[in-house]
C-alpha cells in the first residue's frame, strides 16, 4: 500500500504534551561553546538572561538583538524543537506573522508555510459551520495573512539564523549570546537581581541578572524556586497525532469534524503543514493507553478507515498527548518574567498556545529595551504582567470552552452540543454555536496602566504609501521609529501642532508622522500617503486625529488636538504615570 514507516516509541502520557520519537525530521544541531565564565574567577551580571530557547524564547531574543540589547540565551539542549517531539505547534496566527515580519523572518515561513483561511467543520457526513478569515474585517488587511501552517522548528531555526545575521553586525557588548547545552541547576532572588547556576558539558558555573525570562516550558523549575502560585485544571483527554504525506494534494484548508465515523464519533483535526505532510489529530478514549494508540498498527488503521484502502501515503511520525490548563496568577515574580508556556497552558484548540507565546516576547521586549537603554522607568515593566496576564487568562477560558464543548460532561453539556449540531445541520443561527476551536486573534488590552481608554488594540500591518510614493506599511514605520514610540497625526496639521511635535520629540522616546489623502500638502517633516483609508481604518480612527502606536503595534491611545493630552498619553506610554485607567 504504501512505504513501511519506522515504528515510533510512545512514552507514558503525562501532564502537558508527551511524543513518542519522531524520524521523520531532521533537525539542525548546534555546537557548545564554553561560555568565559567557566575559566573566570568573577560573577559576570548580564542585564538579561533568557532560559528556553523554544520559540517564545527566541522570539524574545531575536527582538533584543534587533533593538541592540544584549543579553544571554540559556537552553539545556543543542537543537530547536524537541527530539522526538517533531510536530507541536503548526498554526500561527496574522499578529505572530506580523511579529515574525518586524524581526525579518516571515519571508521565510511565508515561502516554506501553508496559507488558509478557510476552516470547515463537519458531524458524520454534514458540513456543519464553515468560515473564511479573509472576509473578516479583522484580517483582512494586513499584509500577512489570517494564518500559516509550519512546523514550530522550522520558525525556531529561522529566529536562530536570522539572530546570528544580527550578532554578525553588532558589536560585541550589544550581542545576544546563544548557549546550547547549558542547564539551569540554581537560583536565587536578590533586591535587584538574581543569580543562576548553569551546568554545562565544561562544568558549573554562576552567573548574574537583572532581569530573568522564564520560556523555559511548562515544567519550569522557576515556578518552585519563585514560589508562584497558579490556576490548574487536568484534562482526561487523549489524542494521537499522525504527520502523513499523501501522494494525491488536498485543500489548503483546516478541517474538523466534530463526530467523526471513521473514528468512533470522536473528534479529529487536519491541517496541510509544510512539506506536503498533513497534521491529523485524533481525539481517542480518555482512558486509552498512549502506548497503544500511537502504534503503527493503530494508526494505519485509523487511516485507513479515513481515506480508504486506495490512497497512499507516507507516515512521518507519531506521537499521543494529553494537555492540561493551567495560568500562573502573577507573570512577574522580582527579578523573574514568566512568558510562553512557562505563564500558562491552554489545549491546542484555536491555536493559542505558541502564538500567545510569540505576543508574550514581543510585549516583553520593547519594555525591556526601553527601559534599559533608558527610555523608560523601571515602572514600564510592570505593564507586562497587566496585559499578557489579562491575555492569558482569556485564552484560558476561551479554550477551557472549547474543551467542554469537544469533550462535554454528562448532562447539560452533552444535551447541549447535541441540541447545536442537530441544528446547525438544519439553521444557520446555529452553526455560530458549533465550537471546535476559536481562532487566536491579538488580544486587547482593557487592564493596562500604559494605555488610555481609547488604546490597547493592536494595529494591523496595513499598506501605505511614502511620501515619494513608494510602497510601505506600518511596520516599516515601526522600524523607523526604532523602538521609541511613533504618532500617526491624520489630517491637516497647524504650524503650532507641528512645533509641538518637534518639542515632544525632543523630549521623549517618540517620532511623528502626518498621515494624509493624495493631493493633500503635507506640513510636518514627515509624511506617509494613506491612499485607501487603511491605516486610519486600521487606527480604529476617523477624521482629524492622532494615533500613538507602541513599538509592539498596539495602540497606546488616540486623541484629537496636538495638546496636553497627548503629552499625558506619551508619559503614560512608557511608565511615567502609573495610576489606574478610568
Amino acid at each position: 500500500m504504501s512505504e513501511r514507516p519506522k515504528p515510533s516509541r510512545a512514552p507514558a502520557c503525562a501532564s502537558g504534551y508527551a511524543f513518542a520519537h519522531g524520524s521523520g525530521y531532521a533537525l539542525p544541531e548546534y555546537p557548545f561553546v564554553e561560555p568565559p565564565e567557566i575559566r573566570c574567577a568573577a560573577v559576570v551580571r548580564h542585564p538579561v538572561v533568557i532560559v528556553g530557547a523554544g520559540i517564545t524564547g527566541l522570539t524574545l531574543a531575536c527582538a533584543l538583538a534587533r533593538q541592540g540589547v544584549a543579553a544571554i540565551m540559556l537552553d539545556e539542549d543543542n537543537t530547536v524543537g524537541v527530539k522526538g517531539a517533531s510536530s507541536r505547534g503548526i498554526c500561527y496566527t496574522q499578529k505572530s506573522l506580523e511579529i515574525f515580519d518586524r524581526l525579518g523572518v516571515f519571508e521565510r515561513i511565508a515561502r516554506k508555510g501553508v496559507q488558509w483561511s478557510v476552516g470547515r467543520t463537519f458531524a458524520g457526513a454534514d458540513e456543519v459551520y464553515s468560515f473564511d478569515l479573509r472576509q473578516q474585517e479583522n484580517f483582512q488587511l494586513s499584509l500577512q495573512p489570517p494564518f500559516t501552517n509550519i512546523q514550530q522548528f522550522y520558525i525556531e531555526g529561522f529566529l536562530v539564523e536570522r539572530i546570528n545575521q544580527l550578532n554578525a553586525k553588532a558589536t560585541a557588548t550589544r550581542q545576544v549570546q546563544l548557549r546550547w547545552c547549558s542547564r539551569v541547576t540554581g537560583f536565587e532572588q536578590h533586591r535587584g537581581f538574581a543569580t543562576l547556576t548553569v551546568s554545562t558539558p565544561a562544568g558549573s558555573y554562576p552567573l548574574q541578572a537583572e532581569h530573568v525570562v522564564d520560556a523555559s516550558g511548562a515544567h519550569s523549575p522557576f515556578h518552585s524556586w519563585c514560589g508562584a502560585t497558579m490556576h490548574t485544571t487536568q484534562g482526561d483527554d487523549r489524542w494521537c497525532i499522525a504527520d502523513v504525506r499523501f501522494e494525491t494534494p488536498a485543500p489548503a484548508e483546516r478541517h474538523t469534524w466534530i463526530e467523526a465515523p471513521f473514528n468512533e464519533n470522536r473528534a479529529v483535526w487536519q491541517h496541510l503543514m509544510a512539506d506536503d505532510v498533513w497534521r491529523i489529530d485524533y481525539q481517542m478514549e480518555p482512558d486509552a493507553d498512549p502506548a497503544c494508540i500511537a502504534s503503527e498498527a493503530q494508526v494505519r488503521e485509523r487511516l485507513r478507515r479515513q481515506f480508504g484502502d486506495r490512497v497512499q501515503w507516507e507516515i512521518v511520525w507519531v506521537g499521543p498527548y494529553v494537555y492540561r490548563s493551567q495560568c500562573l496568577e502573577r507573570l512577574r515574580i522580582g527579578s523573574v518574567f514568566f512568558i510562553g508556556d512557562a505563564a500558562k497552558i491552554v489545549s491546542p484548540f484555536g491555536a493559542r498556545g505558541g502564538n500567545t507565546g510569540v505576543a508574550d516576547a514581543d510585549n516583553l521586549a520593547w519594555k525591556l529595551a526601553a527601559v534599559l537603554q533608558g527610555n523608560a522607568p523601571a515602572a514600564l515593566l510592570e505593564s507586562y504582567n497587566e496585559e499578557r496576564l489579562e491575555a492569558a487568562q482569556t485564552n484560558v477560558r476561551v479554550t477551557n470552552r472549547t474543551t467542554r464543548f469537544l469533550r462535554p460532561a454528562h448532562g447539560v453539556e452533552r444535551v447541549f452540543r447535541s441540541a447545536v449540531i442537530g441544528l446547525a445541520r438544519q439553521y444557520p443561527f446555529a452553526r455560530q454555536l458549533v465550537n471546535t476551536g476559536r481562532m487566536a486573534v491579538a488580544n486587547p488590552y482593557t487592564r493596562s496602566s500604559v494605555c488610555a481608554v481609547t488604546g490597547g488594540l493592536s494595529v494591523q500591518n496595513v499598506r501605505l504609501r511614502w511620501a515619494d510614493g513608494k510602497a510601505g506599511c506600518i511596520n516599516d514605520l515601526l522600524q523607523w521609529a526604532d523602538g521609541r514610540l511613533l504618532l500617526l497625526a491624520f489630517g491637516d496639521l497647524s504650524a503650532i501642532a507641528c512645533q509641538r511635535l518637534i518639542r515632544l520629540g525632543a523630549q521623549a522616546p517618540l517620532r511623528s508622522v502626518q498621515v494624509h489623502a493624495p493631493g493633500a500638502r503635507p506640513k510636518a517633516r514627515e509624511s506617509v500617503l494613506d491612499p485607501l483609508g487603511h491605516v486610519q481604518g486600521a487606527c480604529h480612527l476617523f477624521g482629524h486625529a492622532w494615533a500613538l502606536l507602541r513599538p509592539d503595534g498596539y495602540l497606546a491611545a488616540t486623541g484629537e488636538a496636538v495638546d496636553g493630552a497627548l503629552v499625558a498619553a506619551v508619559a503614560r506610554a512608557i511608565g511615567m504615570h502609573t495610576q489606574e485607567r478610568a
